[in-house]
């Protein structure tokens, strides 16, 4: 399967057991897919039982941030296992947050779709959480995406 390329995504969502007012999250993804056009459904592969797993499991809304080429070293940051926490992370990246999500939308992506959860299924040792697309919002100049291949990042061309 490392033949098989993929995007890079950063999925973020609001976790409100993380303090008083709660903290982002966020974990890289390279499984990440559109399901439906009609309606608009997403799919993300999330490790079972890691954090961001408990945290989808629940919130019902959550977003993605389909990166860039450019963004190599972000998709690092939030791929590594017992990192910093998220909310030092997230103090370094500029980004907003979602207004029907809550949740991070990473500024500079190549686009940002923030959704809610339709179902979740277990397959093996992941969990894929399929999400309606509720909102999307496009970067004005998008250069190439960040792929996933053989085990490193890459880009087009």
């Amino acid at each position: 399967m490392a033949r098989l390329a993929g995007a890079v995504v950063l999925v973020t969502a609001h976790d409100e057991d993380d303090g008083p007012r709660g903290a982002p999250a966020g974990m890289t993804a390279t499984a990440f897919l559109s399901v439906s056009l009609d309606p608009p459904l997403v799919l993300v592969s999330v490790r079972g039982g890691s954090r961001m797993d408990e945290i989808l499991e629940q919130r019902d809304r959550w977003a993605a941030s389909l990166l860039g080429a450019e963004q190599r070293p972000l998709a690092g940051r939030f791929a590594m296992r017992g990192r910093l926490s998220d909310r030092l992370l997230f103090r370094e990246v500029p980004h907003t947050l979602g207004e029907l999500s809550g949740a991070p939308l990473v500024e500079g992506a190549l686009a940002a779709l923030e959704c809610e959860t339709e179902s979740r299924v277990e397959a093996g040792d992941h969990t894929l959480v399929i999400g309606r697309v509720l909102r999307t919002a496009l970067a004005p100049e998008a250069g190439g995406p960040l792929l996933y291949y053989r085990g490193d990042y890459r880009r087009l061309g």
